[in-house]
């Protein structure tokens, strides 16, 4: 990682849709929309978290950058957990015969990644001897870097209504101060889309999340379209139950070049099981600019720390991948809520370690 460099801290909650849960009947969370749900003195991110006694059960993430952090639960009721990045398994334990069940902490961090796509799937491998046999997983943390060393970047948010953002199908709106600009785009229509041009370093998509939302591809330039889930993150049937009331993070893509980008997302609105067709939402997108291009050119390494080392831990213990050199070198794996955090950003990005969901994601428990 290039300390000089402006870095940011990208929080990504449980719901998001950038994660990809194996089979979301496998996992356990509240339901947002309950009229008993409250934000007030939870220990979790956005009062919401995934908790699974299901060995095997797993749960993934893609991502560009060289450090990730993961936070979940310890104590008697869990268990081990094996991670994999890039195909490299790690192993650790969330139990603790002592601890607290009810409190979100580090359960796995890594600062000394290539700078690549990675690919991270955390699985629960279950009760080892006397543990529990729970993984609950609350939030991930990935580290991007945004411009080079000496730049600044500016965030801008282009809601819904912005001209720029061409849309193709039937599209209608839903109305309140909650959203981001007060409304939101929605579309049933199978292969409804939008396009939108822009020129920045990193792009964020965001939008409502329901039982009633399914599949929808996004296609960045001339790369490779990307498959996700818009499903709740309570999972379940079809049907118009368990809304996020905060606006989700649908599509995240960094390491952008200087120039015009194009994004397109399409709704897949038919699959099994569904009464009716799909709905894909659309609150606002948010551009960062840079002063200064200069992305990063991606590691072929075929490991994905900066010392090749691959090795982890399942009694609790750190791991034996730290980095003994290297550009950009920054510490070792660490699991299993030690001291380490992810590493403070340059210039003034140190207050946007958790910006992303509480500055750019607005409130919401408008139904349609």
């Amino acid at each position: 990682m290039d300390l000089n460099a402006v870095n940011r801290n990208i929080t990504i909650d449980d719901f998001d849709s950038v994660l990809t849960y194996s089979d979301q009947a496998q996992w356990s969370t509240p339901d947002p929309s309950a009229n008993n749900f409250t934000t007030n003195g939870s220990p979790w991110l956005t009062a919401t978290y995934h908790n699974t006694t299901v060995k095997g059960a797993s749960v993934s993430l893609n991502f560009t950058g060289a450090g990730v952090y993961l936070y979940g639960a310890q104590g008697p009721a869990y268990g081990s957990y094996e991670l994999s990045i890039d195909g490299k398994v790690l192993k650790g334990t969330n139990y603790r015969q002592n601890g607290s069940n009810n409190a979100s902490q580090l359960i796995f961090g890594a600062s000394d990644l290539t700078f690549a796509n990675h690919q991270l799937v955390l699985s629960n491998a279950g009760a080892n001897g006397k543990e529990g046999n729970a993984l609950l997983f609350d939030y991930a943390v990935v580290t991007a870097q945004m411009a080079p060393a000496g730049a600044t970047v500016k965030d801008t948010t282009f809601e819904e209504t912005d001209p720029g953002i061409k849309y193709s199908g039937t599209w209608a709106s839903n109305k309140s101060p909650l959203f981001s600009g007060g409304g939101s785009a929605y579309t049933d229509d199978d292969g409804g889309s939008f396009e939108f041009s822009f020129e920045g370093s990193a792009i964020y998509i965001f939008g409502d999340k329901k039982n009633d939302h399914r599949g929808y591809t996004v296609t960045l330039d001339s790369q490779p379209s990307a498959s996700f889930n818009g499903t709740s993150g309570c999972g379940g049937a079809f049907g118009l139950t368990c809304e996020q009331q905060n606006p989700c993070l649908k599509f995240l893509a960094t390491n952008l070049g200087e120039g015009n980008h194009t994004v397109k997302v399409i709704n897949n609105a038919k699959g099994p099981a569904q009464s009716s067709n799909s709905f894909f939402d659309l609150d606002s997108i948010v551009i960062t600019v840079p002063s200064v291009y200069a992305p990063r050119n991606l590691s072929t390494s075929s490991s994905p720390f900066l010392n090749g080392s691959d090795s982890g831990s399942s009694d609790g213990s750190s791991s034996s991948g730290s980095s003994s050199g290297g550009s950009g070198s920054t510490g070792p794996i660490v699991f299993n809520g030690s001291s380490a955090s992810p590493l403070p950003m340059t210039h003034s990005l140190l207050l946007l370690i958790f910006g992303i969901i509480f500055i750019l994601r607005p409130w919401s428990n408008l139904r349609k």
